[in-house]
């Protein structure tokens, strides 16, 4: 049975970040590393969208960047410059390329793609069993997420932000390339927070998409009428082609994932709680998580206390408490935030750079009574 120092299960952001970090840094250069995807990663299954201030170590394979948003709402029209932050789009295939080609020249990192079927922790290692073989390692790390431990608790609300977009390409020029649309909620809520995701690529080309976040999915046929009804109603594009299709979902939970990590396997990406809860926002997310993860297994401390809590963990599980109990507050939150506070402000909060007294004021911005309903209900 061949063993390793560190398993990687999982060939997606999380897991290609992590085998990046640790085969670039001398440290972990005598570390036998295994990294396990059922997938070869060919193929464009997915776009990650993420803000910086400064230029940043994807912009070489970045696909496309905005320097301005757009948010609506029920009373709120605003399009402005994010200076000095801009809106970067990274997708699946270009990531996956340049990483698996980075990941070739480590000699430690074998890749192998295999499914895996079972993660069992027996004495000092722990096994992996695919369809096709079993390996043992000192340490996993595993991106693999199952929804079912979440709905086995009642501790934490769960909401999932759930989306499907078409890729268009239209005849005539409609699109504004300069500017992606952040956030429409100028769209029927029908007793949820509903919003259009705009990413246009050109004057002819755009990623349109259909964004919740509920307790619930829906049929496929809902999300595709709504596109429908956008691109005809709020854009006035009568004729386009659907070129690609993405669909997702991505949980917003508070859950405590760390309660599912041991000395020896750590939970990592989606699965380790790395997705934002409040937004779902998880690959520059997953970025600071390995950089905090590098140092940790540098100064060889136990998996299981890899994780801890911040105060940017109340104030999501303030939100998710409010959108739990009356999912359709989402749109006036958000607009409130837009309608009193400068976008840049917001994207520093979310990316949780904020200071106390900024988070105050971001606070002061929203509809109070809901947040302090939260708040008593969380204390008492």
């Amino acid at each position: 049975m061949p063993n390793y120092d560190y398993i990687i299960i999982g060939a997606g952001a999380s897991g290609l970040l992590l085998a990046d970090a640790l085969g670039r840094d001398d440290f972990f250069s005598n570390k036998s590393i295994l990294l396990l995807d059922k997938d070869i990663k060919n193929s464009n299954d997915r776009t990650w969208c993420f803000w910086e201030n400064r230029p940043g170590e994807f912009d070489t394979i970045l696909h496309k960047t905005w320097p301005e948003i757009y948010f609506a709402g029920k009373a709120l029209k605003l399009a402005t410059n994010i200076s000095p932050y801009q809106y970067k789009m990274l997708r699946g295939i270009d990531f996956y390329e340049s990483y698996l080609e980075k990941i070739k020249g480590y000699s430690n990192i074998t890749f192998t793609q295999e499914k895996v079927n079972s993660i069992l922790e027996i004495e000092h290692e722990v096994r992996v069993n695919t369809e096709e073989s079993s390996y043992t390692a000192k340490k996993v790390f595993n991106s693999i997420f199952d929804y079912k431990k979440l709905f086995n608790q009642t501790k934490y609300p769960i909401l999932q932000q759930h989306f499907l977009g078409w890729f268009v390409k239209t005849e005539k020029p409609v699109f504004n390339a300069e500017q992606a649309t952040f956030m429409d909620f100028s769209i029927p809520q029908k007793g949820n927070t509903r919003f259009m995701y705009v990413l246009p690529f050109s004057e002819k080309e755009a990623l349109v998409e259909y964004t919740l976040f509920s307790e619930n999915t829906l049929d496929k046929e809902e999300y595709e009428n709504a596109i429908k009804s956008y691109l005809k109603d709020k854009l006035a594009i009568a004729e386009y082609t659907i070129t690609e299709v993405e669909q997702g979902n991505i949980p917003m939970t508070c859950f405590d994932f760390s309660t599912a990590n041991s000395n020896r396997i750590l939970n990592i990406g989606i699965a380790g709680g790395w997705a934002k809860p409040s937004t779902g926002y998880t690959f520059y997310n997953s970025t600071k998580k390995v950089r905090k993860l590098i140092y940790h297994l540098k100064s060889n401390k136990p998996l299981s206390k890899f994780s801890k809590k911040t105060r940017f963990w109340y104030y999501d599980l303030l939100l998710l408490d409010i959108l739990k109990k009356d999912n359709s507050l989402g749109q006036s939150i958000f607009e409130a935030m837009f309608t009193k506070r400068k976008p840049q402000l917001i994207l520093k909060f979310l990316d949780e750079k904020t200071t106390f007294w900024e988070e105050l004021q971001l606070i002061w911005a929203c509809p109070k009574i809901p947040f302090i309903k939260a708040l008593f209900a969380r204390l008492f």
